[in-house]
Protein backbone atom coordinates (compact mmCIF):
# COMPACT_ATOMS: atom_id res chain seq x y z
CA UNK A 1 0.00 0.00 0.00
CA UNK A 2 1.08 3.41 -0.64
CA UNK A 3 0.15 5.57 2.92
CA UNK A 4 -0.54 9.07 2.41
CA UNK A 5 -2.32 11.80 4.08
CA UNK A 6 -4.58 14.50 2.86
CA UNK A 7 -6.79 17.27 3.42
CA UNK A 8 -9.97 18.69 1.36
CA UNK A 9 -8.74 22.81 0.40
CA UNK A 10 -12.41 23.58 0.71
CA UNK A 11 -13.12 22.33 4.16
CA UNK A 12 -13.78 23.94 7.48
CA UNK A 13 -11.98 21.52 9.04
CA UNK A 14 -8.33 20.97 7.86
CA UNK A 15 -7.09 18.08 10.23
CA UNK A 16 -4.93 15.76 8.22
CA UNK A 17 -6.39 12.23 7.57
CA UNK A 18 -4.91 9.24 6.84
CA UNK A 19 -5.68 8.13 3.00
CA UNK A 20 -4.52 5.15 0.90
CA UNK A 21 -3.47 5.70 -2.83
CA UNK A 22 -4.57 4.03 -5.60
CA UNK A 23 -2.29 5.40 -8.56
CA UNK A 24 -4.06 3.26 -10.83
CA UNK A 25 -7.53 4.71 -10.16
CA UNK A 26 -6.32 7.66 -9.48
CA UNK A 27 -7.65 8.14 -5.84
CA UNK A 28 -7.64 8.27 -2.32
CA UNK A 29 -9.67 5.66 0.28
CA UNK A 30 -10.15 6.59 3.27
CA UNK A 31 -9.93 3.67 5.37
CA UNK A 32 -11.46 5.05 8.74
CA UNK A 33 -14.67 5.93 6.47
CA UNK A 34 -14.94 2.63 5.20
CA UNK A 35 -14.69 1.15 8.65
CA UNK A 36 -17.41 3.47 9.91
CA UNK A 37 -19.70 3.19 6.86
CA UNK A 38 -20.00 -0.56 7.58
CA UNK A 39 -20.48 0.16 11.43
CA UNK A 40 -23.36 2.22 10.02
CA UNK A 41 -24.90 -0.31 7.45
CA UNK A 42 -24.82 -3.09 10.53
CA UNK A 43 -27.00 -0.86 12.71
CA UNK A 44 -23.92 -0.70 15.20
CA UNK A 45 -23.95 1.99 18.06
CA UNK A 46 -21.36 4.82 17.88
CA UNK A 47 -20.50 4.26 14.24
CA UNK A 48 -17.82 7.29 14.78
CA UNK A 49 -16.22 6.21 17.58
CA UNK A 50 -16.07 2.93 17.11
CA UNK A 51 -14.35 3.19 13.81
CA UNK A 52 -11.90 5.70 15.03
CA UNK A 53 -11.36 3.74 18.00
CA UNK A 54 -10.70 0.33 15.76
CA UNK A 55 -9.34 2.31 12.81
CA UNK A 56 -7.91 5.98 13.62
CA UNK A 57 -7.68 8.82 10.73
CA UNK A 58 -4.52 9.38 11.85
CA UNK A 59 -1.71 7.13 10.96
CA UNK A 60 0.49 7.85 14.38
CA UNK A 61 -2.26 6.59 16.55
CA UNK A 62 -2.72 3.38 14.04
CA UNK A 63 1.40 3.15 15.11
CA UNK A 64 1.50 3.51 18.57
CA UNK A 65 -1.69 1.42 19.06
CA UNK A 66 -2.09 -1.28 16.76
CA UNK A 67 -0.01 -4.64 17.10
CA UNK A 68 0.05 -4.54 13.49
CA UNK A 69 -0.57 -1.31 11.66
CA UNK A 70 -0.53 -2.73 7.83
CA UNK A 71 -2.74 -5.52 8.76
CA UNK A 72 -5.23 -2.61 10.50
CA UNK A 73 -5.38 -0.38 7.15
CA UNK A 74 -5.66 -3.20 5.14
CA UNK A 75 -9.03 -3.92 6.63
CA UNK A 76 -10.71 -0.87 5.71
CA UNK A 77 -9.04 -1.30 2.09
CA UNK A 78 -10.70 -4.84 1.96
CA UNK A 79 -14.29 -3.07 2.89
CA UNK A 80 -13.74 -0.19 0.48
CA UNK A 81 -12.61 -3.55 -2.30
CA UNK A 82 -16.89 -4.65 -0.98
CA UNK A 83 -18.32 -1.24 -1.32
CA UNK A 84 -17.51 -0.70 -4.69
CA UNK A 85 -18.57 -3.90 -5.99
CA UNK A 86 -22.04 -3.21 -4.42
CA UNK A 87 -21.96 0.11 -5.51
CA UNK A 88 -21.46 2.22 -2.72
CA UNK A 89 -19.28 4.86 -2.10
CA UNK A 90 -20.73 7.18 -0.07
CA UNK A 91 -21.59 7.84 3.87
CA UNK A 92 -25.73 8.14 4.66
CA UNK A 93 -25.16 11.72 5.04
CA UNK A 94 -23.38 11.90 1.32
CA UNK A 95 -19.72 12.21 2.43
CA UNK A 96 -17.22 10.43 0.02
CA UNK A 97 -15.08 7.30 1.65
CA UNK A 98 -13.05 7.43 -1.61
CA UNK A 99 -11.82 10.56 -3.48
CA UNK A 100 -10.38 11.22 -7.42
CA UNK A 101 -7.21 13.17 -7.07
CA UNK A 102 -8.09 16.72 -8.32
CA UNK A 103 -7.02 20.67 -7.29
CA UNK A 104 -9.45 19.95 -3.93
CA UNK A 105 -7.33 17.37 -2.60
CA UNK A 106 -3.98 18.52 -0.58
CA UNK A 107 -1.22 16.01 0.36
CA UNK A 108 0.20 16.40 3.82
CA UNK A 109 3.47 14.94 5.26
CA UNK A 110 2.48 11.31 5.28
CA UNK A 111 2.97 10.72 9.26
CA UNK A 112 1.36 13.54 10.89
CA UNK A 113 3.27 13.12 13.97
CA UNK A 114 6.92 12.17 14.16
CA UNK A 115 7.85 10.56 17.31
CA UNK A 116 11.42 11.08 17.35
CA UNK A 117 13.93 11.91 14.21
CA UNK A 118 17.15 9.94 13.85
CA UNK A 119 19.25 10.76 10.55
CA UNK A 120 22.22 8.90 10.01
CA UNK A 121 25.68 9.33 8.02
CA UNK A 122 25.49 5.82 6.60
CA UNK A 123 26.33 6.26 2.46
CA UNK A 124 30.10 6.57 2.17
CA UNK A 125 30.33 8.13 -1.45
CA UNK A 126 28.74 10.90 0.43
CA UNK A 127 30.70 10.82 3.41
CA UNK A 128 33.71 10.77 1.65
CA UNK A 129 32.89 13.55 -0.81
CA UNK A 130 32.63 15.41 2.01
CA UNK A 131 35.65 14.93 4.34
CA UNK A 132 37.85 15.14 1.13
CA UNK A 133 36.20 18.76 0.77
CA UNK A 134 38.30 19.06 4.31
CA UNK A 135 41.37 17.85 2.89
CA UNK A 136 41.01 14.90 5.93
CA UNK A 137 40.35 11.61 5.72
CA UNK A 138 37.31 9.50 6.58
CA UNK A 139 37.33 8.76 10.38
CA UNK A 140 38.16 5.04 11.00
CA UNK A 141 35.14 5.41 13.51
CA UNK A 142 32.85 5.51 10.96
CA UNK A 143 33.72 2.22 9.59
CA UNK A 144 32.60 1.11 12.83
CA UNK A 145 29.44 2.84 14.16
CA UNK A 146 26.44 3.39 11.86
CA UNK A 147 26.45 7.41 13.03
CA UNK A 148 23.49 9.15 13.54
CA UNK A 149 21.91 12.91 15.17
CA UNK A 150 18.87 13.32 16.62
CA UNK A 151 16.77 16.18 15.29
CA UNK A 152 13.63 18.37 15.47
CA UNK A 153 10.37 17.14 14.43
CA UNK A 154 8.37 20.66 14.59
CA UNK A 155 9.59 21.87 11.35
CA UNK A 156 8.52 18.73 8.97
CA UNK A 157 6.74 20.33 6.19
CA UNK A 158 4.88 17.61 3.09
CA UNK A 159 4.93 17.85 -0.65
CA UNK A 160 3.75 21.18 -2.21
CA UNK A 161 4.80 23.11 1.05
CA UNK A 162 7.41 26.01 0.70
CA UNK A 163 11.02 25.15 1.91
CA UNK A 164 11.76 27.25 4.67
CA UNK A 165 15.28 29.82 4.24
CA UNK A 166 15.88 31.05 7.81
CA UNK A 167 16.94 34.65 7.91
CA UNK A 168 20.52 33.12 9.03
CA UNK A 169 21.60 31.52 6.66
CA UNK A 170 23.17 32.27 2.59
CA UNK A 171 23.47 28.77 2.00
CA UNK A 172 20.61 26.53 1.71
CA UNK A 173 21.04 22.67 0.02
CA UNK A 174 18.87 20.16 -0.51
CA UNK A 175 19.65 16.24 0.50
CA UNK A 176 18.61 13.66 -1.31
CA UNK A 177 17.58 10.33 1.69
CA UNK A 178 15.27 7.34 2.13
CA UNK A 179 13.63 6.83 5.24
CA UNK A 180 11.63 4.65 7.00
CA UNK A 181 8.87 4.65 9.60
CA UNK A 182 9.00 2.43 12.51
CA UNK A 183 5.70 0.20 13.04
CA UNK A 184 6.54 -1.29 16.08
CA UNK A 185 8.84 -0.43 18.71
CA UNK A 186 11.70 -1.86 21.04
CA UNK A 187 14.84 -1.56 22.72
CA UNK A 188 17.95 -3.78 21.76
CA UNK A 189 16.69 -4.97 18.56
CA UNK A 190 18.80 -7.26 16.62
CA UNK A 191 19.61 -6.82 13.14
CA UNK A 192 17.86 -10.33 12.10
CA UNK A 193 14.58 -8.59 13.71
CA UNK A 194 15.08 -5.46 12.78
CA UNK A 195 13.03 -5.10 9.58
CA UNK A 196 10.03 -6.56 11.65
CA UNK A 197 10.09 -3.02 12.82
CA UNK A 198 9.56 -1.55 9.56
CA UNK A 199 6.18 0.38 8.63
CA UNK A 200 7.20 1.33 5.41
CA UNK A 201 9.43 3.83 3.32
CA UNK A 202 9.23 7.04 2.32
CA UNK A 203 11.55 10.23 0.88
CA UNK A 204 13.40 12.44 2.77
CA UNK A 205 14.71 16.13 2.36
CA UNK A 206 16.69 17.11 4.70
CA UNK A 207 16.75 21.01 4.36
CA UNK A 208 20.22 22.40 5.59
CA UNK A 209 22.11 25.47 5.96
CA UNK A 210 25.62 25.08 5.26
CA UNK A 211 27.36 28.02 6.66
CA UNK A 212 25.86 27.86 10.47
CA UNK A 213 26.15 23.70 9.50
CA UNK A 214 29.78 23.90 9.42
CA UNK A 215 30.50 26.22 11.98
CA UNK A 216 28.70 23.96 14.68
CA UNK A 217 30.52 20.90 13.78
CA UNK A 218 33.78 23.02 13.83
CA UNK A 219 33.43 23.00 17.71
CA UNK A 220 31.98 19.21 17.21
CA UNK A 221 28.91 19.23 18.07
CA UNK A 222 25.39 19.61 16.33
CA UNK A 223 24.07 19.98 13.48
CA UNK A 224 21.37 22.08 15.33
CA UNK A 225 19.91 25.44 13.83
CA UNK A 226 22.31 24.10 10.78
CA UNK A 227 19.26 21.61 10.48
CA UNK A 228 16.55 21.95 12.72
CA UNK A 229 14.22 24.52 10.94
CA UNK A 230 12.74 22.51 8.10
CA UNK A 231 12.56 18.51 6.99
CA UNK A 232 10.48 17.52 4.24
CA UNK A 233 8.85 13.54 3.75
CA UNK A 234 6.79 12.08 1.39
CA UNK A 235 4.80 12.08 -0.65
CA UNK A 236 3.37 8.75 0.77
CA UNK A 237 5.05 6.05 3.05
CA UNK A 238 5.35 2.56 0.43
CA UNK A 239 4.37 -0.50 3.11
CA UNK A 240 7.11 -3.08 3.98
CA UNK A 241 5.14 -5.67 2.73
CA UNK A 242 5.54 -3.89 -1.20
CA UNK A 243 9.09 -5.34 -0.51
CA UNK A 244 8.49 -8.91 1.14
CA UNK A 245 9.51 -6.94 4.50
CA UNK A 246 13.19 -6.56 3.26
CA UNK A 247 15.28 -3.40 2.56
CA UNK A 248 15.01 -2.37 -1.41
CA UNK A 249 17.36 -0.78 -3.51
CA UNK A 250 15.88 1.96 -5.29
CA UNK A 251 17.21 4.28 -7.97
CA UNK A 252 16.93 7.96 -6.19
CA UNK A 253 17.20 11.33 -8.48
CA UNK A 254 17.07 15.02 -7.57
CA UNK A 255 16.04 17.62 -9.99
CA UNK A 256 15.97 21.56 -9.65
CA UNK A 257 13.81 23.18 -11.74
CA UNK A 258 13.56 19.98 -13.96
CA UNK A 259 16.97 19.25 -14.56
CA UNK A 260 18.89 16.31 -12.65
CA UNK A 261 21.18 16.89 -10.26
CA UNK A 262 21.75 13.62 -8.03
CA UNK A 263 21.33 10.49 -8.82
CA UNK A 264 22.34 7.36 -6.68
CA UNK A 265 21.22 3.87 -5.23
CA UNK A 266 19.67 3.57 -1.99
CA UNK A 267 21.47 0.61 -1.65
CA UNK A 268 24.82 2.12 -1.71
CA UNK A 269 24.77 2.09 1.93
CA UNK A 270 27.47 1.01 3.95
CA UNK A 271 24.67 0.27 6.60
CA UNK A 272 21.53 -1.22 6.60
CA UNK A 273 18.54 0.01 7.76
CA UNK A 274 18.10 -3.10 10.03
CA UNK A 275 21.98 -1.88 11.04
CA UNK A 276 21.28 1.58 11.65
CA UNK A 277 17.53 0.32 13.74
CA UNK A 278 19.89 -2.39 15.93
CA UNK A 279 22.11 0.05 16.76
CA UNK A 280 20.20 2.92 18.02
CA UNK A 281 18.31 0.56 20.36
CA UNK A 282 20.92 -0.56 22.04
CA UNK A 283 19.67 -0.02 25.62
CA UNK A 284 17.67 2.93 24.08
CA UNK A 285 13.25 2.33 23.35
CA UNK A 286 12.67 3.02 19.86
CA UNK A 287 8.86 3.92 19.48
CA UNK A 288 6.48 3.12 16.72
CA UNK A 289 6.02 6.49 15.03
CA UNK A 290 9.78 7.39 14.55
CA UNK A 291 11.45 8.54 11.29
CA UNK A 292 14.90 6.99 10.65
CA UNK A 293 16.70 8.70 7.64
CA UNK A 294 19.51 6.95 5.89
CA UNK A 295 21.55 10.04 5.19
CA UNK A 296 22.40 11.78 2.11
CA UNK A 297 22.92 9.16 -0.91
CA UNK A 298 25.74 9.89 -2.93
CA UNK A 299 25.99 13.13 -5.40
CA UNK A 300 22.67 13.51 -3.62
CA UNK A 301 23.37 17.69 -2.27
CA UNK A 302 24.38 21.10 -3.14
CA UNK A 303 27.43 20.14 -1.16
CA UNK A 304 29.31 17.51 -3.11
CA UNK A 305 28.39 18.95 -6.68
CA UNK A 306 29.26 23.00 -5.66
CA UNK A 307 25.97 24.00 -6.69
CA UNK A 308 23.21 25.83 -4.95
CA UNK A 309 19.61 25.92 -4.52
CA UNK A 310 18.05 29.62 -5.18
CA UNK A 311 14.67 31.20 -4.02
CA UNK A 312 12.05 30.64 -6.18
CA UNK A 313 13.63 27.00 -6.88
CA UNK A 314 11.54 23.44 -7.62
CA UNK A 315 13.34 20.96 -5.37
CA UNK A 316 11.97 17.94 -6.87
CA UNK A 317 12.73 14.06 -5.17
CA UNK A 318 12.11 11.34 -7.35
CA UNK A 319 12.61 7.74 -5.83
CA UNK A 320 11.22 4.70 -7.26
CA UNK A 321 8.09 2.85 -5.45
CA UNK A 322 7.71 5.86 -3.69
CA UNK A 323 6.94 8.63 -5.89
CA UNK A 324 7.83 12.62 -6.57
CA UNK A 325 8.35 14.67 -3.79
CA UNK A 326 8.07 18.29 -4.87
CA UNK A 327 8.45 21.89 -3.11
CA UNK A 328 9.68 25.36 -3.90
CA UNK A 329 12.01 27.24 -2.22
CA UNK A 330 10.57 30.31 -0.07
CA UNK A 331 12.19 33.48 0.19
CA UNK A 332 15.57 34.51 2.36
CA UNK A 333 13.20 35.61 5.57
CA UNK A 334 13.80 38.08 7.55
CA UNK A 335 14.31 38.88 11.26
CA UNK A 336 11.39 39.84 13.11
CA UNK A 337 12.35 40.90 16.45
CA UNK A 338 8.80 41.30 17.44
CA UNK A 339 9.08 37.57 16.99
CA UNK A 340 11.75 36.99 19.49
Amino acid sequence: MKICSYTLRNSVLKTPRLGILLEETNTIVDPNLCLRLDYIRENAPNPIERADYNLNPSLSHILKYSDDPIETIEKGYALYLFFQKVGINELPDGTPISFTLDKEIKFEKPLDKIETYRDFYAHEKHVATGFKKRNEPVPEAWYEIPAYYKGAVNGFIGPEDEIVWPHYTDKLDYELELAVVLGKGGRNIKVADANNHIFGYTILNDISARDIQKKEMAVRLGPAKGKDFCSVIGPVITTADEFDFKEPNLNMVAKINGKEWSNGQSGDSHYTFAQMIAHASMDEFLNAGDLIGSGTVGTGCGLELDKWIKEGDEVELIVEHIGSLKNKVGKKRKLNYGEL
